[in-house]
This record gives C-alpha cells, sequence and structure tokens, in this order.
C-alpha cells in the first residue's frame, strides 16, 4: 500500500509540475501579431528575406521583456478586422491608426506616434497638383485598408472627382504605379511615404498638404483583450522610460518619434 501510495503521489507532482503559468493570457507561451510585411519602414522584408522594421523591433523588445516568443503573421491588412476577431493574430503591430470605426472591433493602447496622410507625386508635379482640389479629374491610389480609404469613402463628392480611385495591397505597389505613370498621385501615410523617398531618391516628392484629420497610431488587440493589453501597455511604458523606444526611432528615423500619451 505504502508503494502504491508514493507512486500516486509521484505522479501527481508531475501532474502539478506542468500546471505552471508560463503562458501570456492567450493560454499560449507565444505572441502572434499581424502585419502588412511589405509596410516599410513599420514591417517588411530585407534583400535576405528576413523581416525587419520600426515596428517589429519594437515588438521584439517589448516580448523579450514579457518573456514570451513572438511569431509576426504577415496578413491582408484590408482584412485586418477578419484577422484579430478570428484569433488568428493577439495583436496588430504595425502603424496602426487609431480610428472610431477600428475602435468598434478593436482595443487599442495608447498612442505612441502620430501620423497624417499626404500627397504623392512623381517628381517635377507635372500634374500641378497642390491640394485635394486638384484631384479632381486625376487617377488617385492608395493602400487598401488605410485610413486614407476610410477618408475617401467618407467624402463621396471627393470620391466622385476623380477619374478613377485604385486601392492596393501594399503602399510597394502603389508607388510602382505612380513610377510608371499608372496613377497620377497617391494619398498616403507621411512616415511610410518618407522612407520610400529615402529609398527612391529623385523619384517623387510630397505635396505638403494634410488630407483629412491627423491620426495617432498605437497597437491592436481583441475587443476583450484588457490583459493582454495592459500587459504590453506596461513594458512599453517602461521602455519609453528607459530610452529603449527612443533609441530604436533613432535607428530608423534619425529622429525620437515616440509620442506616448500619459
Amino acid at each position: 500500500m505504502r508503494k502504491i501510495f508514493i507512486v500516486a503521489m509521484l505522479l501527481l507532482a508531475i501532474t502539478l509540475t506542468g500546471c505552471g503559468d508560463d503562458s501570456n493570457s492567450n493560454g499560449s507561451s507565444v505572441l502572434k501579431i499581424g502585419l502588412d510585411d511589405e509596410y516599410a519602414p513599420m514591417g517588411f522584408r530585407d534583400d535576405k528575406g528576413e523581416l525587419i522594421g520600426f515596428d517589429v523591433d519594437l515588438a521584439k523588445e517589448a516580448t523579450r521583456r514579457l518573456g514570451v516568443k513572438v511569431e509576426f503573421v504577415p496578413i491582408d491588412w484590408d482584412k485586418k478586422e477578419e484577422e484579430i476577431n478570428s484569433g488568428r493574430v493577439d495583436m496588430l503591430w504595425n502603424g496602426c491608426d487609431i480610428t472610431d470605426e477600428r475602435k468598434e472591433y478593436m482595443l487599442f493602447s495608447k498612442p505612441y506616434m502620430q501620423n497624417r496622410q499626404v500627397l504623392i507625386v512623381k517628381r517635377g508635379n507635372t500634374q500641378n497638383i497642390h491640394s485635394v482640389s486638384d484631384l479632381e479629374g486625376k487617377v488617385v491610389g492608395t493602400q487598401a485598408g488605410s485610413n486614407s480609404v476610410d477618408y475617401v469613402e467618407q467624402h463621396e463628392d471627393l470620391k466622385e472627382s476623380f477619374e478613377a480611385f485604385k486601392t492596393y495591397r501594399n503602399y510597394k505597389e502603389a508607388f510602382h504605379d505612380l513610377d510608371k505613370d499608372l496613377v497620377d498621385v497617391l494619398i498616403a501615410d507621411e512616415i511610410v511615404s518618407r522612407y520610400a523617398m529615402l529609398k527612391c531618391a529623385g523619384k517623387f516628392e510630397i505635396i505638403e498638404v494634410t488630407v483629412g484629420p491627423a491620426t495617432e497610431i498605437g497597437i491592436g488587440f481583441r475587443k476583450d483583450n484588457f490583459e493582454l493589453r495592459d500587459k504590453v501597455q506596461k513594458v512599453f511604458d517602461e521602455m519609453v522610460k528607459d530610452g529603449t523606444a527612443k533609441k530604436i526611432s533613432e535607428q530608423w528615423f534619425q529622429a525620437d518619434l515616440i509620442k506616448l500619451k500619459r
């Protein structure tokens, strides 16, 4: 009987050992982060196919501090609502604008950057585009699922004035068509555009007007996942306080663009 008792206790100990809380709020030791992997400089592939970027570096540091592994999941940004609600990804960390529409199905961190939509034309501006009113009769492009699409869709008179309105899977394709004169002008995120222009010196120029309201960027979570949001926010606050976030920003933008609201 004593041997049976000892064996039973050993089995119980083994079972309890396997019940330690080494997971995140999703019941997994891996956080899945959804992103558009062609959205430079926030998250994109380098020449070797490795995933790099400003938000990628922030996310890697945050998950390291949380003590969990990270898996980056490339998604169709136009289907981000489905991706976050289905549970295929735990977070969206990829230059995600905080909008009232997205708040309907997403929980956000505190804003950590500001952004605006600007107009991009080919160098020389032969179309003489200087403001939104100059878009009449023009072929206008932007990324599908972006804040620019929301703005255009909400302003029917503006949209109807275009010769055509094209949406692209990513900005890489949009800039390609602008370069090939397949669109006349892009409405695009300023942060993404300025980085793209650094990589394509002399090809494009920014028209210094703001299309619609300026926006703020945050990290997106499923609507009810307050626990994960709060854990990530805590370590991100620490990264700002100790200067890590500033260092990462300076590596990508040569400036500290972190603007975390207290």
